[in-house]
C-alpha cells in the first residue's frame, strides 16, 4: 500500500507500482470506440502509461495536453492516457480539445487495471479512481521509468518520464 495525499491529506492505494526491471502485468481497457485494448496490443513500441483520476479534473486534463503535444515527437512510442473514466466521456475531451496524438482508454468495468497494477485510492472521496502516475515501458513491456505523483493535485514530471525512452 503507497501513501500519497489530496490537499495535503493522508489516501492510500491498494499496493505498490510495478518495479522498474519488471514486467508489466497485462491489462484489458476499453478504447473510445468500445473495443479492448490490451498490453500485448503495444508490443513493440515504447509506451507511456499517464494514468490519473478523472479526464474532467484540471491537472488531469493537462497531463493530456501534455503529453498530447510531445508524443507526436515521439519515435515508436505510444501513449496510453488512463482512468475510470466512461470511454464517451474520454472521447467528448478529447474531441472538444483536438487530441489526436494519444489514445484513451478507460478502467470502467472492472477497476482491475487499477487493482493489478497497485494505484487505485482505497480510501477518501477518490476511493475506486486511479492515483495520478506515469510508468514507462519498453518494447518487451519491461517497467523503465515509474512515478507515484506525492500530492495527486500536482503534475507528474514531464521531463523525468519522456527521458526514460
Amino acid at each position: 500500500m503507497a501513501t500519497v495525499t489530496l490537499g495535503g491529506n493522508q489516501i492510500h492505494t491498494s499496493g505498490e507500482l510495478p518495479k522498474v526491471g519488471s514486467k508489466a502485468p497485462n491489462f484489458q481497457l476499453v478504447k473510445t470506440d468500445l473495443s479492448t485494448a490490451t498490453l500485448s496490443d503495444y508490443a513493440g513500441s515504447k509506451v507511456v502509461l499517464n494514468i490519473f483520476p478523472s479526464i474532467d479534473t484540471g491537472t488531469c486534463a493537462t497531463s493530456v495536453r501534455t503529453f498530447n503535444a510531445k508524443a507526436s515527437a515521439l519515435n515508436n512510442t505510444k501513449v496510453l492516457c488512463i482512468s475510470r473514466d466512461l470511454p464517451f466521456a474520454q472521447k467528448r475531451f478529447c474531441g472538444a480539445e483536438g487530441i489526436e496524438n494519444v489514445e484513451n482508454l478507460s478502467d470502467f468495468k472492472t477497476g482491475s487495471f487499477g487493482k493489478d497494477y497497485g494505484l487505485e485510492i482505497v480510501d477518501s472521496v477518490l476511493a475506486g479512481l486511479h492515483s495520478r502516475v506515469v510508468i514507462i515501458l519498453d518494447e518487451n513491456g519491461t517497467v523503465t521509468y515509474a512515478e507515484q505523483v506525492p500530492e495527486i493535485a500536482d503534475e507528474p514530471n514531464y521531463e523525468a518520464a519522456l527521458a526514460a525512452l
